[in-house]
């Protein structure tokens, strides 16, 4: 028995304790290191240094700075601003996506290049667009301001832009999900007596959940960082319509290149917050459809 333990056992336990696996492709230490400096010097680096810069400061100053009513003011408004809009975006960006995947109509291929157009035009000119259209005499602001609703420089005009460049986010990450689906599913449930509720609720929901939750947290981290499309049609006054982003370049317009970092470093710390819930949420969607 102890010679038959000692001829399989010990080399089972020799493969579970290998640091690594032998793989078809070759070259892994090499790229694993390029991997590693690359990441290094495009991520990790400039965030530590961010850090080492707040750090060397005072708690009091970093307080009096980083935290400040003008600050918390400008925190509040940019992670609510898109976080709604990446709310909106869920939604109806699951409808886009949705129609661009079970439909076929004349100008798919037209109407799937307006969906990536926030992509590929300048922040400045959707923030000029949207600024022109939004006003009190634009297109859309003067129905608005006849109906007591004013959009342009106000936190209303910020979520709206914010809609506009983070849409594009959560179409081509729920898309392919509902692609490789297919059609035969929901025919299948169907056939089962399932309504189209529960069809949508039990079987297609739970299958795009992480895609989902993906393309929210996408729309979200750019809403929070956005900075060209918001400030034509924020107003930019503080502790009302000043976002964070704009806050740093105040800052280092004002060369307090300290105080920029830690205005930085409260935002940094608030994503990785944010993100990492979302995460958790993905990872808990992905093992209950596992399940």
């Amino acid at each position: 028995m102890n010679a038959i333990l000692s001829k399989n056992t010990i080399p089972g336990i020799r493969r579970a304790w290998s640091w690594r696996k032998p793989s078809v492709l070759p070259g892994f230490g090499l790229s694993f290191g390029f991997t590693l400096a690359w990441l290094s010097l495009i991520v990790l680096i400039p965030i530590a240094t961010i850090f080492l810069r707040t750090a060397s400061m005072g708690w009091s100053e970093f307080v009096e700075v980083g935290l400040s009513d003008r600050a918390i003011a400008a925190y509040r408004l940019s992670f609510g601003t898109a976080a709604a809009a990446a709310l909106v975006n869920a939604v109806f960006g699951l409808l886009v996506a949705w129609v661009l995947v079970r439909y076929e109509f004349p100008g798919k291929k037209v109407v799937g290049a307006l969906v990536d157009l926030p992509f590929a035009l300048p922040t400045a000119v959707a923030g000029i667009a949207l600024t022109a259209l939004y006003v009190p005499n634009g297109w859309i602001g003067h129905y608005a301001e006849a109906a007591g609703i004013k959009i342009a420089f106000t936190s209303l005009g910020i979520t709206a832009a914010l809609v506009f460049i983070g849409l594009p986010f959560v179409v081509r990450t729920v898309e392919p999900v509902l692609a490789d689906l297919g059609k035969d599913v929901e025919e299948a449930a169907a056939t089962l007596g399932a309504s189209r509720w529960q069809t949508f609720n039990r079987i297609i929901l739970p299958a795009i959940g992480p895609s989902l939750l993906t393309g929210f947290a996408m729309a979200f981290a750019r809403g929070v960082g956005e900075y060209g499309s918001v400030i034509f049609i924020s107003g930019n006054m503080p502790g009302l319509t000043e976002i964070a982003p704009l806050l740093i370049v105040t800052q280092l317009e004002q060369y307090e290149y300290a105080g920029a970092t830690a205005i930085a470093t409260v935002m940094m710390l608030a994503s990785f917050a944010v993100l990492l819930v979302i995460n958790a949420l993905q990872a808990w969607s992905r093992g209950r459809m596992g399940s």
